[in-house]
């Protein structure tokens, strides 16, 4: 029941009209019994909406696209993983003073440990974008053995050096060296739904695959990696691990992930 003591969160972003957040949390509030609600907020003023969020009490909020750099300097307080990263995706308030966190990176690093500890693994890292950022600073925090793989050099290798890792072109990528490989770009999901970012020919059945895109579940490139017998994760586990790592940022509670990824896959199933 929606009251006067309702704490109510949200996701900023523009566009967000298919965001998930809102049914993965407000499962998992109605599953812990929580005088809570989550709504999706279309914005494209971050610094606005963050004045409301004070404004108004709001508890927190995730940060989408495309507002998640700009919001590092728009909080009162910043985690110092969300520093590095340069980026915000959550947002707690505590009696109107914000803080910024970063939940992406060990959200996904919370995926690929349900079936491996990535440390002293060489991690193959596809892109150099905000995504790949988050994810290889919490591999390398991780004690992964990180190399940056891009089409552009000068973006890629700005990346590798902040990570104190590797860089090679995207052309000189070699899949029978890889142990664990991340693809932090859009290539996969629609309207690129049949390519594959690089050509895991020679790739190890050994060999974990992780894809961030989870639209759909199943891309091209996890299919190809499955066929080879590899461990292939969905980019719903990182979703629904950084969610988690929200959830319990803003309640203080143990998040129920199981719930929480049912949720989501509830809805990606129901629209297959």
């Amino acid at each position: 029941m929606i009251d006067a003591r309702t704490v109510l969160y949200a996701v900023l972003g523009n566009p967000v009209g298919h965001s998930l957040s809102p049914v993965m949390h407000n499962r998992a509030f109605a599953h812990v019994g929580l005088n809570a609600v989550y709504v999706a907020f279309e914005t494209a003023d971050i610094g606005a909406a963050l004045d409301g969020i004070r404004a108004l009490g709001i508890g927190g909020a995730s940060v989408t696209i495309p507002h998640k750099e700009e919001a590092v300097a728009l909080v009162d307080r910043l985690d110092e993983e969300a520093r590095r990263i340069g980026a915000v995706n959550t947002v707690v308030n505590r009696g109107g003073e914000l803080t910024g966190y970063n939940t992406d990176g060990r959200g996904a690093v919370m995926a690929l440990s349900e079936h491996l500890d990535v440390s002293g693994r060489e991690a193959a890292l596809i892109g150099a974008g905000g995504a790949a950022r988050a994810i290889g600073f919490a591999l390398a925090a991780a004690g992964a053995r990180v190399t940056v793989f891009n089409r552009g050099e000068a973006r890629g290798r700005a990346l590798a050096e902040d990570l104190g890792a590797a860089f090679q072109p995207l052309a000189r990528f070699d899949a029978a060296r890889c142990e664990v490989l991340i693809n932090t770009t859009p290539v996969g999901m629609a309207p690129r739904g049949g390519e594959t970012p690089v050509d895991i020919e020679g790739l190890p059945a050994s060999a974990v695959v992780m894809d961030i895109v989870y639209n759909p579940l199943e891309t091209e490139l996890l299919r190809r990696a499955r066929r080879r017998g590899c461990t292939v994760i969905s980019g719903v586990s990182m979703f629904v691990f950084q969610g988690a790592l929200q959830f319990e940022r803003w309640t203080g509670r143990r998040a129920p992930v199981g719930v929480m990824r049912q949720a989501v896959m509830d809805v990606l199933n129901k629209n297959i």
